[in-house]
């Protein structure tokens, strides 16, 4: 990478801490715990914040050890290129094809289900044009420039965040009228006599899908300023301040609706609102719930095309298709237009299709980013450094335990769908390698010169 006037056009560093958190907070989309609340209720038997305090005590460890490998390699790529360079070029390759089901199907979930919200509340509208619109209005916002999307996505999440906190106010408001002020303070959320670990453990795997953006936000990397302080700071911030909101709405909803029985699981959280604020409260949740899906989709096509970026410059994907930024927007403007393409083979699926993909390619991604840590910790060992054994050993060796364990309890159809993906990853890398005999193509990177390219942004 040149830094002369003839140099191919790169990333531009606008990102601050705050818009780092911002995006990460929408691509994990706050009210996606209202969303799946009834799927997460039934399998857990009515405790729905035991399962997100669970995944979330889980998600931490993890997060510390992207935080870390973040501050190591500061360059667009998340796990893939993080296992590239800390365990091996193959593995890293491997890893990033199965994280590309995450970051190419969760944008494909989240259109899909903004336009069934949609279609529920205008039946006379096709499904596709809803999708479409979607698509067509991220992509654009994608291809025009972060600090465009980043604006509009400032807008979105207070639209969200304020239908929540009215979610939340008008359930406490229904249990005090129903029971006073001591039931606001009950323990059945968290446990009952329907509580088994198997339910929570269960509930867990299919919370933790709530939690898929403190990864996601790495990606950006060579768009943020001072990536090697903010990035760290900035995925720990998005996985508490999630599993925050998360524990605290599922808690106020579980007590406004205890149990597990609703007419339809899928549309639960719609039954609680209209139950707790009429149908006026409804439509204004409805409305909530659209917009987050059109903020998260902004991040998620983001992330999703900076990963391709990544591989495209590693030669790992042709070059001059998946390597190339626009030299007017300096965004990966083909990548974004591919992800969007992609999208539109959500016309011919159904969510729970769709969704099945996603979880395995995440915890696959979990699980080799904490190895990484270990392995890194090994190696400044040998270099006769002395980096702390809690945070580069201990923490994430709970976090790669747990993110098994987590992947062991997705269900049949994912664990398929998975390992047939992965399959072909390994075709393609075999090919891609020669029968293994070479290494995956890469890019060189040292630090000095990605001090020199934030340096030459911050300064213009």
């Amino acid at each position: 990478m040149s830094n002369g006037n003839d140099a191919a056009p790169t990333l531009a560093r606008t990102l601050r801490l705050r818009a780092v958190v911002l995006f990460g907070l929408a691509y994990m989309t706050p009210m996606i715990v209202l969303g799946t609340f009834g799927v997460v209720a039934t399998a857990t038997g009515g405790t729905v914040p035991t399962s997100y305090l669970l995944a979330l005590v889980a998600m931490l460890f993890t997060a510390q050890s992207y935080g870390r490998m973040a501050a190591t390699y500061p360059v667009a790529g998340s796990s893939y290129t993080y296992v590239r360079k800390a365990l091996d070029s193959r593995l890293g390759f491997l890893v990033g094809w199965v994280t590309l089901l995450d970051y190419f199907f969760l944008p494909m979930v989240i259109w899909l289900i903004g336009g069934a919200y949609l279609q529920a509340q205008f039946p006379g509208v096709p499904l596709w044009v809803w999708i479409v619109g979607f698509i067509a209005l991220t992509t654009a916002l994608n291809v025009r420039g972060i600090k465009t999307a980043e604006r509009v996505n400032d807008l979105l999440m207070i639209f969200q965040v304020l239908v929540i906190v009215i979610f939340v106010a008008l359930a406490l408001r229904h249990v005090f009228n129903l029971g006073g002020a001591g039931a606001l303070a009950s323990t059945s959320p968290f446990v009952n006599s329907a509580t088994t670990l198997t339910g929570v453990s269960a509930g867990a795997a299919i919370a933790a899908y709530s939690f898929l953006g403190f990864d996601a936000v790495t990606t950006l990397t060579e768009e943020t300023i001072d990536p090697k302080r903010t990035m760290p700071r900035a995925i720990l911030l998005i996985a508490l301040i999630g599993g925050a909101i998360f524990v605290t709405v599922a808690y106020a909803t579980q007590l406004a609706h205890p149990g597990a029985t609703f007419d339809n699981e899928g549309s639960a959280a719609f039954e609680i609102a209209r139950s707790i604020g009429g149908d006026l409260f409804s439509s204004i949740f409805l409305a909530g719930l659209v917009v987050a899906q059109f903020a998260s989709g902004i991040a998620a096509q983001a992330s999703a095309s900076r990963l391709l970026l990544a591989m495209g410059r590693d030669g790992a994907l042709p070059r001059t298709f998946f390597a190339r930024v626009h030299p007017r927007y300096r965004t990966p403007a083909l990548n974004i237009l591919l992800t969007g393409a992609i999208g539109l083979i959500a016309l011919s699926l159904d969510v729970a299709t769709s969704t099945s993909f996603i979880n395995f390619g995440a915890f696959v991604a979990f699980t080799f980013v904490n190895v990484a840590v270990i392995a890194t910790y090994i190696r400044m060992r040998r270099e006769g450094e002395s980096p702390n054994p809690l945070t580069y050993a201990v923490a994430p060796t709970i976090g790669a335990a747990v993110d098994l364990y987590l992947l062991y309890n997705l269900d049949g159809a994912a664990l398929t769908l998975g390992l047939i993906w992965l399959s072909l990853g390994v075709i393609y890398l075999a090919y891609l390698t020669r029968m293994f005999r070479q290494p995956p193509p890469s890019m060189a990177f040292n630090e000095a010169e990605d001090d020199d390219l934030e340096t030459a942004s911050v300064a213009g």
